[in-house]
């Protein structure tokens, strides 16, 4: 049986490569899947990335340690969910994504963080929502500050057409 991908807990360094935003939602297995298919195309390693707000708004003085064992678990939790979310596109694919791969999960706020790791990479790939009645909500707020601000190429995945 093969090993679980290990995850890292740093943002991804290293030779660019394409960089996939995944928080284990619909939206984000689509771009993972178009994920693996870019950085096959280019021949670059692909990136996952999952970034984990444990705090919006922040902690009152002396909070923080009290939270400490909640944010561990979290990113756990995260860590296990973008392993789930790979091998669930992997065994979708028709042909299994054999290319370089690493699973990175970050603390931090969610737009910064894909927008300052998205900089050293070929290409940020992101889902959409998908789902709103407004034109303007047919992006979720991670896709469009990623369109209106990354400084790299950005791949926006529609949801597959409905059959």
């Amino acid at each position: 049986m093969r090993e679980p991908f290990p995850v890292l807990g740093e943002a991804p360094a290293g030779r660019p490569g394409v960089l996939v935003a995944c928080d284990g939602s619909d939206g984000s297995l689509w771009a993972l899947d178009r994920a693996m298919t870019e950085a096959e195309l280019f021949r670059l390693p692909l990136y996952v990335l999952a970034v984990v707000n444990p705090s919006p708004t922040g902690y009152p003085p002396g909070m923080a340690e009290l939270v400490q064992e909640s944010v561990e678990h979290l990113t756990a939790s995260m860590a296990d969910g973008l392993r789930r979310a790979v091998s669930t596109v992997q065994s979708a694919r028709e042909r299994p994504y054999g290319g370089e791969l690493s699973l990175h999960v970050v603390l931090g706020n969610v737009i910064e963080v894909l927008l300052q790791t998205a900089s050293a990479h070929h290409t940020l790939v992101v889902g959409t929502r998908g789902n709103g009645g407004f034109a303007r909500l047919l992006l979720g707020s991670v896709s469009t500050a990623a369109v209106h601000h990354c400084s790299r190429p950005v791949l926006v995945v529609p949801a597959p057409p409905v059959t």
